[in-house]
Formats: structure tokens, C-alpha cells, sequence
């Protein structure tokens, strides 16, 4: 059952009331003294919350298609490393 917002038009009186979407909707505002109509606010909803496994495209994948995947990615040609520099050959002073 969800909370529904209202608002008086006469005092601007704000409240919330946990009713079911069958029940009729408040038209009298029930603050002391006050004879004003409510009108129901629009909600933005409840915040999704995701917990869990199951949320994200790799928790779905097998063990053995990770293990694949995984086999796959180190078998790749790795990238040609950068030649090395050429060892400088020690100096020798002349004589």
C-alpha cells in the first residue's frame, strides 16, 4: 500500500496518508479548524534499490564461460613490446 501526499487548498496544510489504491481519495483537510479541500499531490515514487547478485550481465554468466573467457584473453597475441635500447659499450680510454 502506498503513501499518497495531500495538500489544502485553504491553509496549505501538507500531510501524508498510507491508504490502498482502491480507497476513495481525502477531500476534507484534517487540521483543526479548517472546512478547506485537499487536493493529492503527485509522488516521485519509491527509490529501486538493487542488492544482491544478479544485477549485473557478468553475474549471469556460467563458471565455465568465465573460465573460457578468462582462456581466451590470455591466449591473445600480446602487443610487440618496444625494442630495447642497445647497451652502450663501456669506454675505454685511449692511450
Amino acid at each position: 500500500m502506498p503513501n499518497y501526499d495531500y495538500e489544502c487548498q485553504t491553509c496549505g496544510h501538507r500531510f501524508e496518508v498510507f491508504q490502498s489504491m482502491n480507497d476513495p481519495k481525502l477531500t476534507d483537510c484534517p487540521h483543526e479548524g479548517c472546512e478547506g479541500q485537499v487536493k493529492r499531490l503527485l509522488g516521485t515514487g519509491a527509490g529501486l534499490l538493487f542488492k544482491g547478485a544478479g544485477f549485473y550481465q557478468t553475474d549471469y554468466r556460467s563458471s565455465s564461460y568465465q573460465a573460457g573467457a578468462k582462456a581466451d584473453g590470455s591466449s591473445a597475441p600480446a602487443a610487440p613490446a618496444a625494442p630495447a635500447a642497445p647497451a652502450s659499450a663501456p669506454s675505454t680510454p685511449a692511450n
